[in-house]
């Protein structure tokens, strides 16, 4: 025994020889959140997007091919992966819920870190904005003098004037015409600005300094403390702003729109919106189609913003190499949600489908095997699983609440047999304001009660006797469950789940990868199959892991 122990001793001894003081502390992790940015990436097969510097950390990590948001839209889909907890169990289905507010004593990923010893840190948008300030998470305050030291001016929404002026009496016109009811988002500005103005100017740019210098100080203050440093992209949410350089990096004349301009056919007519968020942006049709050359402008302002964003992360990490920490960080990359440029007749997240469930994210540690380096997984991830497997890169113990699967294992093998499914859910979005709130009683005497109408008289025809005001407005969940092979939509009353599905969608990826049509009515067997596998949940799911 005592020789064992001995050799035992010897041998961590000399390993450790091997090792800096760097590789011996407890990793680092830089956690970048990005709102609202689909899989459109040169590294996911954009063939538009310029994103060198996320398909540069692609070549270097492990990208996740099939990763899931929990729901489609900032406030939840946020809860969820920051808590551990999904949208079902928390009761965080819109985004004016605050998550302490129904979990007040859930431990967040960030104070988990905290608690075991970490400087934990962020700049930009890592919660949604109600929650962003939880004390409970952070140890330390952002380096906000650095800014200021520097001169730096504090970012704006418009850089131009014209644009701020017309935002500004956009505003007081809905006020004047709708009253307070006009503060849940009916005055929004123009969707979109090219200005020839600094990176800095605008949120993004300005957050991606601040987290530079915030490092800088901590390596400064305590450079024997681990941290979690978070940084929040905003976009490319609404409104996409981005200096002018990045709107130059594309030619108009080869951006191309979606092709899939219309819902699925026999599709549930409660599962997609009449594009409310970007409605309410000025210079933007209240109802009727997006014309193509407005179309074309919108997609252009989208990439040039996934563009502003992608160089500001090359800083990030340009930044983390130059100060010598690069070799004991974790990089974690993550979409909060994907977004319907024009797919299937919208614009906008917050649907079911594949278009808005699905999110790039990607991951880098300094002990990666080199052959894993640059490889692509088709394992199926959700953005819930991020907590307990950062939490096993760091060596702590995943606390019991999480809901999550660690994707440690996937970091050694990305082909190995995975879950079965993953799981994402949205109430009746056709009938949610854009914050995914039902529709309030005075939003329906604005501009948005033509496209009410029409959208209600739509799932009338389609559901029958099974309509109800109360149930479809209030009560009625899609829950999306995600296999290798299928999209299986099951629309439930979620205040009475013994209930019998009010509807179903099914879409077989193998033949139909656009979801355009409907199955479900056509093959009650298979219906029936996944059916079984649905009701066994995200914890059936994971019993496929061996």
């Amino acid at each position: 025994m005592k020789i064992f122990f001995y050799s035992l001793l010897i041998s961590v001894f000399f390993g450790c020889q091997d090792k800096t003081p760097e590789q011996i502390k407890p990793p680092n992790i830089l956690f970048i959140g990005i709102d609202d940015l689909r899989p459109e990436l040169g590294s996911y097969g954009s063939e538009i997007a310029v994103s060198p510097n996320l398909d540069k950390l692609a070549s270097q990590g492990l990208q996740f091919n099939k990763a899931y948001c929990q729901q489609a839209i900032c406030g939840p889909s946020r809860a969820s992966l920051l808590t551990g907890i999904r949208p079902e169990t928390s009761g965080v289905f819109h985004n004016y819920i605050k998550f302490r507010k129904v979990n007040p004593d859930v431990v967040t990923l960030p104070q988990h870190f905290m608690n075991n010893g970490y400087e934990t840190v962020y700049c930009g948008k890592i919660f949604h904005h109600g929650d962003k300030d939880d004390q409970k998470s952070w140890s330390r305050l952002p380096a906000l003098d650095s800014m200021m030291i520097k001169g730096v001016k504090d970012p704006v929404g418009f850089a131009l004037q014209e644009n701020m002026k017309e935002r500004s009496e956009t505003r007081k016109a809905m006020f004047d015409k709708y009253g307070k009811i006009a503060r849940y988002g009916l005055a929004m500005g123009n969707a979109y600005e090219s200005a020839d103005v600094p990176d800095n100017t605008y949120g993004d740019g300005y957050n991606t300094e601040m987290a530079i210098a915030t490092m800088k100080d901590m390596l400064a203050t305590t450079p024997d403390t681990p941290f979690l440093l978070g940084l929040g992209f905003n976009k490319p949410h609404l409104n996409w702003v981005a200096p002018k350089k990045y709107w130059d990096l594309y030619d108009r004349e080869k951006i191309k729109l979606s092709t899939q301009v219309s819902g699925p056919e026999n599709g549930a007519q409660v599962g997609l919106h009449p594009s409310f968020e970007l409605r309410v942006r000025s210079g933007i049709p209240k109802k009727g189609e997006i014309n193509e050359e407005l179309a074309i402008t919108l997609k252009h302002a989208y990439l040039a913003c996934v563009s502003y964003v992608d160089a500001q992360i090359g800083k990030m990490i340009s930044a983390l190499e130059e100060a010598g920490v690069r070799d004991n960080t974790i990089i974690i990359v993550w979409s909060d949600h994907g977004w319907h440029l024009g797919d299937m007749g919208i614009w906008g997240k917050a649907t079911n489908y594949e278009i808005a469930t699905r999110v790039p994210m990607m991951i880098w540690t300094p002990d990666m095997p080199k052959g894993i380096r640059g490889k692509t997984t088709d394992a199926l991830v959700e953005l819930i699983d991020m907590y307990p497997t950062l939490t096993e890169l760091a060596g702590l113990e995943v606390p019991d609440h999480v809901e999550g699967t660690s994707f440690k294992s996937l970091l050694e093998n990305p082909n190995r047999q995975w879950k079965t499914a993953a799981f994402s859910q949205f109430p009746s979005p056709a009938l949610r304001e854009w914050g995914a709130f039902p529709i309030r009683p005075a939003m329906r005497e604005t501009y948005f009660g033509p496209l009410l109408e029409e959208v209600e008289g739509r799932i009338i025809k389609q559901q029958g006797d099974k309509w109800d005001r109360v149930l479809f407005e209030n009560n009625l969940m899609g829950y999306a469950m995600r296999t290798k092979d299928y999209r299986f939509i099951v629309w439930k009353d979620h205040t009475n789940p013994e209930k019998e599905p009010v509807f179903i969608e099914l879409y077989d990826h193998n033949t139909d990868p656009l979801e355009t049509k409907n199955i479900a009515k056509e093959s009650p067997e298979l219906v029936t199959k996944l059916m079984v596998q649905f009701d066994a949940g995200w914890k059936g799911s994971k019993s496929a892991i061996k």
